[in-house]
């Protein structure tokens, strides 16, 4: 699979990094068969969080045997110093390694959320400690809502963290005032080095009414052809890669629109953003 730099951590990341929220409710048996798939894929960047269920568990064996294939993302939506510094060393212990390679604010999705972190006091003090110990290289933060990509350019005023993750898709991109700013803050990355995670390139819309048939918290496309669409439409924005859909059912599609990604002209995105309107947004 192709891979690109990400970021200053010089790591060259395949373009499909696992998201293990597909993770959250599995069995060892169907996880240990999924990872056989990310390994056989080449994918060698995985994306986890303690709120991702069992996924931290599943992972555990994994990482105590082919810790050394993967650049190894883990997060915490805790806010304060105390109680950061007890997620980040109980990950450690259930994902059974000495250290990650990036470590995230996870769901920083306000400025409430962004000044705890940030305060005297705050999880960015522990997360600090914590690298000067060598549990972890490099600071990363993520959210998702319309508002995030704001919040993201004031948290790099704020901090230079080593890399971000938000979502885009042309459902998203539809909305002028979202791609504006998420256009400046990819901007912001690529003028600092800092690497880009992607999530959400497959989200068709929300839930609603409709019977659910994937354990996503969104609706994703499920068909081959437009999820190619939009991985090709994720993947021709300066970014990194793509953080994988929390449903290992939808795996090997990813991981063969990844494989067969085509980058778009202008020309294609937007035609494809003209298509947006035929979908219900996912943030309102």
């Amino acid at each position: 699979m192709k891979k690109r730099r990400f970021g200053r951590t010089n790591h060259e990341s395949t373009l499909a990094i696992f998201g293990a929220a597909a993770f959250y409710e599995i069995s060892q048996k169907q996880a240990d068969q999924t990872m056989e798939l990310v390994i056989a894929s080449g994918i060698n960047h995985i994306d986890v969080a303690p709120g991702y269920g069992q996924a931290e568990e599943r992972l555990g064996p994994w990482m105590e045997t082919e810790r050394d294939r993967f650049f190894l993302g883990c997060k915490t939506m805790q806010r304060t110093k105390e109680t950061a510094h007890d997620e980040l060393r109980h990950s450690l212990d259930l994902l059974r390694t000495a250290s990650f390679d990036l470590y995230q604010f996870h769901a920083v999705c306000n400025m409430a959320d962004l000044d705890l972190i940030t305060s005297t006091g705050g999880a960015l003090e522990a997360v600090l400690r914590a690298r000067e110990e060598g549990l972890l290289k490099y600071i990363g933060i993520t959210g998702h809502g319309l508002e995030v990509p704001g919040v993201l350019l004031e948290a790099l005023r704020r901090f230079d963290f080593d890399s971000v993750l938000f979502p885009i898709n042309f459902i998203l991109y539809s909305d002028p005032d979202y791609r504006q700013r998420a256009e400046e803050l990819l901007a912001q990355c690529a003028n600092r080095d800092i690497g880009t995670m992607i999530i959400k390139s497959i989200a068709r819309g929300p839930w609603g009414e409709k019977q659910k048939t994937n354990p996503t918290w969104y609706q994703p496309f499920t068909e081959k052809e437009w999820i190619q669409k939009g991985i090709n439409f994720a993947l021709s924005q300066p970014i990194t890669g793509i953080c994988t859909a929390g449903d290992v059912s939808l795996l090997p599609a990813i991981l063969d629109a990844c494989e067969n990604f085509k980058e778009l002209s202008a020309l294609e995105q937007a035609e494809l953003i003209s298509r947006a309107s035929d979908f219900e947004p996912l943030f309102n």
